[in-house]
């Protein structure tokens, strides 16, 4: 399988007219159709919070594995409507951005 630039996947995704679910926020700004991916500002100050915990004394072992809590969902509008698809009130209302 022959990989790609990912700063080419907006372009693919256009030329293709694929209605694509991506992991970054950045692709929906450049037009993917919406991203449902961790919130990784979240994510990094709660790792720092463990090792926190770890440069105090506390032994990593007995430390307990923690998974995201917290999740965005990012719709871009714009390509929905090029596409010719109808994103349904209800999931653009739990949206937490809406690109116009």
């Amino acid at each position: 399988m022959a990989s790609i630039d990912v700063s080419e996947l907006p372009r693919i995704i256009a030329r293709r007219r694929l209605p694509a679910l991506v992991d970054f926020r950045e692709f929906v700004e450049a037009g993917a159709l919406a991203s449902y991916h961790t919130d990784y500002p979240d994510l990094f100050r709660r790792a720092a919070a463990i090792v926190d915990k770890i440069l105090k004394g506390a032994k990593p072992g007995d430390l307990p594995v923690e998974q995201p809590t917290k999740f965005e969902l990012v719709i871009n509008l714009k390509t929905a409507t090029a596409l010719g698809l109808t994103i349904p009130p209800s999931l653009l209302a739990r949206a937490d951005e809406v690109i116009q």
